[in-house]
């Protein structure tokens, strides 16, 4: 596991830093070959999210997400965004490529060891489909909004 994605799961909500730990030391193991996995993105803040919001909007730019500040799961450290990183120097976000020549993608090794666990994948939402995305099952940003905070920010749950 490279150091970016440590930095990152130390930023993720207390309760599934191991979890996500195991999940990427697991999906390592599967993929055999070239590919490594990286969270590119864990929490996000508020002002993060409108920043993203903004593009295709009041920016230049396509949309990247439908959701503002406080909509997105990122902003309570319960989701993680991913790549492959393939020869520990190039990002890929390639869903097909059989990179350890298994006769399955790389990708899906990884979407099936997260559902494993109970994560949701954004490759399977009806609309704006997200690949890189996966979220902790069970947690809705209408409630987590709500709930209160301890003393470093994260909800309680």
């Amino acid at each position: 596991m490279d150091q970016p994605t440590k930095e990152r799961i130390r930023k993720l909500h207390p309760s599934v830093r191991e979890e996500i730990t195991q999940i990427i030391k697991e999906c390592d193991i599967a993929l055999t070959g070239r590919a490594k996995v990286r969270i590119t993105q864990g929490l996000r803040t508020f002002a993060e999210q409108d920043e993203l919001y903004a593009y295709g909007r009041t920016k230049p730019g396509k949309k990247v997400t439908n959701a503002k500040a406080g909509q997105s799961i990122h902003n309570y450290g319960l989701a993680v965004d991913i790549c492959l990183i393939i020869d520990g120097k190039i990002a890929s976000w390639d869903t097909v490529k059989d990179w350890d020549n298994d006769q399955v993608a790389d990708w899906y090794e990884c979407v099936k060891i997260f559902a494993k666990y109970g994560w949701d994948w954004g490759g399977n939402w009806k609309t704006f489909k997200d690949l890189p995305h996966f979220e902790k099952k069970g947690y809705k940003w209408r409630n987590l909004i709500q709930k209160k905070r301890d003393s470093e920010g994260y909800v309680f749950l």
